[in-house]
């Protein structure tokens, strides 16, 4: 359906979900003169099938928020109070382009100058398209951007070969569906309607998670493991396979690699072993392993829950052998997804052109940002922030505020909203929604490319990214012609054409109908006869590439940091494993700020147990401190059984300013890194709890 106009001044226009979602919804946006007057899902769409989630639901809240940066801005209090006066955008570029050109020719160099941007817009234009080139021809540090999902990729990619794995539109015709560390209700619903679909027809629901989240609750069976030990469950799994003769032999024989060696290691992990490291009933080991054995078409939906600790990497890995050990992957309703992102063949090489890089400049990770500020050698003297919003969302956030604050320090942000971030800005520039600009979308949860068309003009004086740089990039003397290319011939360039998937591909096509799905079967089961995208074709259980990179050849159990079973003087201190999942009406940080979302989630809370509340004196309603060595931060409590013994649980994540004491849950969160990726470690986490007079 193209975009549609009548005589009224009325119009539906052609639109897609940017969040940091598997989901990827197509929208509809209607607008009559000018402005828009409702968002709703496409029903032509096949992933969208017509539904938003409550949070895009109501996107109109977001962009005509009364609470939107509209012009840019520069600081006139102390850096963290978010005192700004109006300024042009020519002096914005001006200050900004001195600044970067003051750096780029001091004795250390432009490596001072860092961006920090993840996925507060996934868009492939937004994303990562335009700013990229301007930091790699300016000679900026680079970000290895592992905020939240590089030690699953990595574990996944080391035995299936990439980002893919089944169709989750097929999961309506599979009998067991897994869902392993993820609520999908709040994070992947579109999934979810159709695993409750194959319900009704008689499908058996799994899930995996440490709490009794929503999923969970309407799932026939919930196996709650403490955080981290997730890769001792499925070795447990493995172990209760191949003891009862339930490997499907002849697929392994045919499509897989190190059997043998992987057989071994399971045999080490009886299901009573892995049951008492998971802290579950052995029988529920047995259970699962008797299911993905015998039931047919069986799915396992991975989600990244189930690797922000130590061994992450690892965890993912040992669940991904799964499938293939019990020939899951024979049928289009089997298999398993973690994320369908490599199904699509981008074209960063174009979108990012790291060929303009100048010189070997030094790579930053994300997820040690607060180290990186105080610690980084050269200093980092500069830091351009869009994307996202680190002061909330990064990790040891006193670090990442002691970070912000340094005077020296000269702090941009481009956002839509003054964000716990903003408040340290310098300069702070006011950002589009995703109904003010174009972008091309692929997804990491279906397989359909998808169009978005800006639908209203840009509130204020609003820029999207790649109008940003592309200003910047002129006023620093950037005469590439790359700089010149307008969104259009970006997103024309966003996908290989020469790869068979995208064959056909015609972006004016795409923009008039809003998507089209990569060209591939429509009963499509990608291993059903092997063909692995791995150095063998093969689904590794021994990877030969990950043991020349120095890491074990096999997938292991690399428990927490931070447990009772690996340092249990810390556990003493801090005896309760915390973790801090998505909040259902908040997308990391983004809509946590919006009036409505705040007033449903009801402020701050921590989920509790019953059994590690009483000897706390701590009552539902109670105020509650969370801390450890590195901080601590307030909320309500709720006792509950959702929340497994030893397991504390706040929804998250909270900005900081509209939290009791301004400080959130990443306030006792560790820098500390992953097994492979070298991603955040979220849940790797222990803490203690204390019962306070009020929630200041």
């Amino acid at each position: 359906m193209a975009p549609d106009a009548d005589p009224g001044g009325r119009r539906v226009v052609r639109g897609a979900c940017p969040h940091d979602c598997p989901d990827t919804c197509a929208l509809l946006v209607t607008v009559e003169h000018g402005r828009a007057v409702s968002v709703r899902g496409a029903p032509d769409h096949p992933p969208t099938q017509g539904t938003l989630c409550t949070k895009v639901g109501r996107y109109l809240d977001r962009t005509y928020s009364p609470d939107r940066v509209l012009h840019p801005m520069r600081r006139v209090g102390p850096k963290g109070r978010g005192e700004f006066t109006r300024i042009s955008w020519d002096e914005a570029i001006a200050t900004i382009v001195a600044r970067f050109r003051e750096l780029a020719a001091s004795p250390e160099g432009p490596q001072t100058i860092l961006p920090y941007s993840y996925a507060g817009n996934m868009g492939l234009l937004q994303y990562g398209s335009m700013d990229r080139r301007f930091f790699h021809r300016l000679g900026a540090s680079l970000l290895d951007r592992t905020i939240c999902a590089t030690a699953g990729k990595a574990g996944w990619t080391g035995v299936v070969g990439a980002a893919v794995g089944m169709d989750v539109e097929a999961c309506v015709d599979s009998r067991l569906i897994v869902i392993w560390g993820s609520n999908a209700i709040a994070s992947n619903l579109h999934f979810w309607t159709r695993a409750q679909e194959a319900k009704r027809h008689g499908a058996r629901l799994v899930a995996i998670d440490p709490l009794r989240s929503d999923t969970a609750a309407k799932c026939h069976e919930h196996i709650a493991p403490m955080p981290g030990t997730d890769a001792a469950l499925a070795f447990g799994v493995m172990h209760a396979l191949i003891r009862d003769g339930l490997v499907d032999r002849d697929y392994v024989e045919r499509h897989t690699l190190g059997y043998d060696a992987l057989a071994a290691r399971a045999a080490e992990w009886p299901p009573e072993r892995a049951a008492a490291v998971c802290r579950v009933p052995v029988a529920q080991v047995e259970r699962l392993a008797r299911d993905l054995g015998t039931i047919r078409p069986a799915a396992i939906r991975v989600n990244y829950g189930m690797q922000r600790h130590a061994g992450g990497g690892n965890a993912v890995r040992a669940v991904a052998c799964l499938p293939a050990l019990v020939g899951a992957w024979r049928d289009r309703a089997g298999g398993a997804l973690l994320s369908s992102s490599g199904s699509y063949p981008v074209d960063s090489a174009a979108l990012e052109r790291p060929d303009l890089i100048r010189g070997a400049p030094r790579t930053v990770n994300m997820s040690t940002i607060g180290d990186a500020l105080h610690d980084a050698d050269p200093p980092i003297r500069a830091i351009f922030v869009y994307n996202s919003n680190p002061v909330a969302v990064a990790p040891e956030s006193a670090k990442v505020v002691r970070g912000f604050a340094r005077e020296d320090l000269f702090v941009v942000v481009h956002d839509l909203f003054r964000t716990d971030t903003a408040d340290y800005a310098d300069l702070l520039l006011p950002a589009t929604s995703q109904l003010e600009h174009l972008d091309v979308h692929s997804s990491y949860g279906h397989l359909h490319v998808q169009a978005n068309n800006p639908s209203i003009a840009p509130l204020g004086e609003a820029l999207p990214n790649t109008e940003l740089f592309r200003r910047l990039a002129a006023a620093m003397g950037f005469d590439e012609p790359c700089f010149r290319d307008s969104d259009d011939d970006i997103a024309r360039a966003a996908f290989r054409a020469d790869d068979p998937r995208i064959a056909g591909w015609d972006w004016e096509a795409v923009k008039r109908d809003g998507f089209r799905r990569l060209s591939l079967p429509e009963r499509h089961a990608p291993f059903a006869h092997g063909g692995f995208p791995t150095p063998s074709g093969k689904c590794e259980f021994e990877s030969a590439s990950l043991a020349a990179a120095g890491h074990d050849a096999l997938p292991s159990v690399i428990l927490p940091r931070e447990s009772p079973d690996t340092n249990p003087a810390l556990a003493a201190r801090y005896p309760l494993a915390f973790i801090s999942p998505p909040a259902r009406n908040f997308l990391n940080s983004s809509f946590a700020n919006l009036p409505a979302f705040v007033a449903e989630e009801r402020g701050p809370r921590l989920l509790i147990h019953p059994d590690d509340a009483a000897p706390r004196a701590i009552a539902s309603g109670d105020a509650v401190r969370i801390h450890n060595d590195r901080g601590a931060f307030g909320a309500t409590a709720e006792v509950t059984d959702r929340a497994r013994p030893g397991v504390a649980v706040a929804p998250s994540v909270w900005w900081r300013k509209l939290s009791p004491g301004g400080e959130n849950a990443n306030a006792v969160t560790a820098q500390a890194l992953t097994d492979l990726g070298r991603a955040a470690t979220f849940y790797d986490c222990l803490v203690e709890v204390t019962r306070m007079e009020s929630v200041r």
